[in-house]
């Protein structure tokens, strides 16, 4: 079962993956696509697992189709890796340089903001 659930979550993660490189392409060799689905995914990520072990303990399925399945194919650290040495290579220091650094910073800060945003309580109108 829990194959299966991974598997379901990777049909659709990897089709939205393509929707978006497919949607916004890559511009001047700046791989704009890519990051868009990985920072989206470090704070749909982070959202999630927070959320998950606050208010869900019983249902690990969610997790494993959406964290696993879903966002884990949406995502992207070797297509990231790859558009970074391509752009390394083309002469574009200062894009590789930028690509690397919105990615990290930029990722570790929405997976943050994702977490934090999961501790919301609406009935009490307050962080948790």
């Amino acid at each position: 079962m829990q194959i299966l659930l991974v598997m379901m979550g990777g049909f659709i993660g990897a089709i939205c993956r393509f929707e978006v490189g497919e949607w916004l392409h890559t511009n001047q060799g700046f791989p704009y696509g890519t990051l868009l689905v990985n920072l989206i995914g470090c704070f749909l990520l982070g959202w999630l697992l927070t959320f998950m072990s606050r208010r869900n303990k019983k249902k690990p399925y969610i997790t494993l189709f959406f964290g696993t399945g879903v966002i884990g194919s949406f995502t992207t650290f070797s297509t990231f890796s790859v558009e970074t040495i391509q752009l390394f290579e083309k002469g574009f220091v200062l894009g590789g340089l930028s690509y690397v650094l919105i990615s990290i910073c930029c990722g570790l800060l929405l997976a943050y903001l994702g977490s934090k945003v999961a501790l919301f309580d609406k009935k009490e109108g307050e962080t948790a």
